[in-house]
């Protein structure tokens, strides 16, 4: 099994995509002490390292054969100021510094799909000549979460670094050919739990994908499902996006409902079994900042065969 190190790791949406595609984790490292615990409990013989990517030096994994990251989004968002690398949470000087150290065979860094903007083509530029000075080919691409799996529309952009002469070429993921399930479908028992008698109907109209589910940052209030637009969004849905219920509703409950955390870690992807470490806003914010494990998987299983 190929081994990686997995920085900013999260609360595992990347992870579990590795792991599906057969890759062994060497190393999980993320600054979150609600983020460790989660992987912790849920994969307790992982090596999960709680520290700062700033500080870290993985030079005794020399060699490993990938080495990979979500990086913090907030540089490159379009919901943000998009200061990019004039932004102090900007990490790709970090991973770049760690791939020089590590000379993995393989690299994969997912971010926001702000990141593909023009305003960040010279950025993009200066990475890639980086890689190519360090001798790996560099190769971007950006996938839509709904397109493999998730009932969620959430893109995001990958960058995969192949070491040359050392792997096989890239191919892409091809989108799946079945329809997304929509958030009724997906959710639907999980609202129906208490007994709701308005379940059934609920999930009948509740036939879209969902909009991206929101993480946000630790200066966040309490957990909900975004701004005003994106609540717009969810209200079409049929979806109360104002905060996050703490159970499904009540037999008799009559209104819009609000999703519970476990709700919206099934849209994002991760299965019941997966169990998230903290109060309810540690628990959403950390599903919210995740990739989903679907689409994770089918660019690790495409990295993976880079590798034989």
């Amino acid at each position: 099994m190929p081994g990686v190190i997995e920085f900013c790791a999260g609360a595992g949406g990347l992870s579990l995509g590795l792991e599906k595609a057969g890759f062994k984790p060497v190393a999980l490292v993320d600054n979150d002490i609600h983020a460790c615990a989660t992987l912790r409990q849920n994969r307790p013989l992982w090596n999960t390292i709680q520290a700062d990517i700033k500080t870290f030096n993985v030079s005794a994994w020399a060699g490993v054969d990938l080495v990979c990251g979500g990086l913090p989004c907030p540089p490159y968002s379009l919901a943000g100021k998009q200061q990019g690398a004039n932004d102090e949470r900007d990490l790709f000087p970090e991973m770049l510094r760690i791939v020089c150290q590590a000379q993995p065979k393989a690299i994969l860094i997912e971010n926001v799909r702000g990141l593909m903007h023009t305003k960040f083509a010279v950025m993009r530029a200066r990475i890639d000549q980086a890689l190519n000075d360090m001798g790996y080919n560099p190769y971007w691409a950006m996938f839509d979460a709904a397109d493999f799996g998730a009932p969620q529309t959430r893109t995001r952009v990958f960058l995969i670094g192949l070491k040359k002469g050392a792997t096989n070429p890239i191919s892409w993921p091809f989108k799946l050919k079945k329809m997304p399930m929509t958030v009724g479908e997906a959710v639907g028992d999980l609202m129906a739990a208490n007994g709701w008698k308005g379940a059934t109907q609920w999930a009948r109209q509740a036939n879209k994908v969902a909009p991206t589910i929101i993480g946000g940052s630790k200066k966040h209030g309490g957990p909900d499902l975004g701004p005003t637009r994106a609540r717009k969004a969810w209200a079409e849905i049929g979806v109360d996006g104002l905060g996050v219920a703490d159970c499904a509703p009540d037999i008799d409950f009559d209104g819009m409902p609000r999703l519970t955390a476990r709700m919206i870690a099934r849209i994002q992807g991760f299965p019941d079994s997966w169990h998230f470490y903290g109060g309810k806003t540690q628990q959403c914010r950390q599903i919210g900042n995740a990739l989903p494990p679907p689409l994770a998987e089918a660019v690790a299983v495409e990295v993976a065969r880079c590798l034989l």
